[in-house]
């Protein structure tokens, strides 16, 4: 019995597929693999991304990706016996006074609980961390040399400790493994200065150099490293557990740099530069879209690409001032067509239509992680036209 539970064990392992033969599956596991893709920090503030119905404390049993929480969605999850939901768009953005059925938010809310399903949601994190939506729909378009149009700022933070010479390597490659050290494209940053240092322990202390009442002196190193903010428990555990020094010395910081791999909208470049209606055509064909909204055709070439799933319409600036020659994204307001036509081509595909593919994305890497997912079969565009 026990050659045949290692066996199992190391089988899954190979598949790269986690299964605890002997303990069920809590909600929160899949939690803590969606905030390692899109931690919640990185949700704009009016947005409402998390855990929104349901224990996270709860077994899993299976899980369904849907875009929108519908009344259709919910009960595809109850027929099909899922008890995990995960949509891109919350359905619950604002706060509610009163749970009777009335409104469709209150008859989702009191049919989840009702059935014990949980529900969670990606909105704007996912649009924003790097490989999110804007990455998948870069895909699509077949774009290169990508990079974030509008970085956020205030979500980088910088730790300096200091570390006994022999021990510098161990402390700090365990601050990378703990999510420290990534600038851009760049991993295993620091910065790593020689001196001394000095304390005195006390009485009560447990010095692990140095004698009781004297001050010591040691050769140290000055270590940096910048991290993600929502990683500071993960570095701060990481330091203390592997520094030899009872009371390890730190400083943290909240840094104003931009993060280039965390922010709104994309750009990208073409192979090959294209006319505006060439463009639009394969645009069509890319995103496998039937109507395209733009302005007014001024017969540029476009080379340069910038997008953003979505309500995009806020990026028009930063598009215009990095000189992109087109801006796509799910909504344009009718103004923004007259007032940047001069500017930069305008093209709007619509919200439902240049975000959706993202679940299929989504449940791409839980099945790769935790097998017992499907993409909602009910959901449409709620948006229809006539032909």
């Amino acid at each position: 019995m026990a050659k045949l539970t290692f066996f199992f064990i190391l089988l899954t392992k190979i598949k790269n597929i986690i299964i605890y033969p002997h303990c069920k599956m809590k909600i929160s596991d899949i939690i803590n693999y969606l905030e390692e893709l899109a931690p919640n920090s990185y949700q704009e503030s009016y947005d409402n991304s998390g855990l929104i119905v349901g224990n996270q404390d709860n077994d899993f049993k299976k899980g369904m990706v849907c875009f929108d929480i519908t009344e259709n969605t919910l009960q595809e999850a109850i027929d099909n016996n899922m008890n995990l939901i995960i949509s891109h768009h919350p359905f619950l953005f604002h706060s509610i006074r009163a749970v009777t059925g009335k409104t469709l938010v209150e008859r989702l809310l009191i049919k989840a609980i009702k059935h014990d399903i949980s529900i969670y949601a990606m909105h704007t994190n996912l649009d924003n961390v790097y490989e999110g939506v804007n990455h998948y729909m870069s895909k699509k378009l077949l774009l290169n040399e990508l990079s974030i149009l509008r970085p956020q700022q205030k979500n980088l933070k910088k730790i300096i400790t200091y570390v006994p010479d022999v021990y510098a390597e161990k402390v700090r490659n365990a601050l990378f493994d703990a999510g420290g050290g990534k600038i851009g494209n760049y991993d295993s940053c620091s910065f790593n200065l020689q001196g001394m240092g000095t304390f005195k322990a006390n009485e009560a202390a447990n010095p692990f150099v140095g004698q009781k009442g004297k001050i010591h002196f040691e050769n140290e190193i000055r270590m940096e490293m910048i991290f993600p903010a929502h990683k500071e428990n993960q570095i701060i555990k990481s330091l203390l557990e592997n520094h030899p020094y009872e009371e390890p010395a730190y400083d943290i910081y909240l840094m104003e740099n931009q993060n280039p791999m965390v922010g709104s909208g994309m750009k990208g470049m073409l192979n090959k530069p294209v006319s505006e209606f060439d463009f639009l055509n394969n645009l069509k064909t890319q995103l496998d879209v039937t109507i395209v909204m733009h302005s007014n055709p001024q017969q540029r070439i476009i080379k340069q690409v910038a997008f953003c799933g979505g309500s995009g319409a806020f990026l028009i600036p930063d598009a215009i001032k990095q000189k992109a020659d087109v801006f796509v994204t799910g909504e344009i307001h009718y103004h923004d067509f007259i007032n940047f036509a001069g500017d930069i081509f305008l093209v709007s595909i619509g919200h439902y239509e240049s975000e959706h593919a993202i679940k299929h994305y989504l449940c791409e890497k839980l099945i790769e992680k935790f097998t017992t997912f499907a993409v909602s079969k009910t959901e449409t565009n709620p948006v229809n036209y006539l032909y």
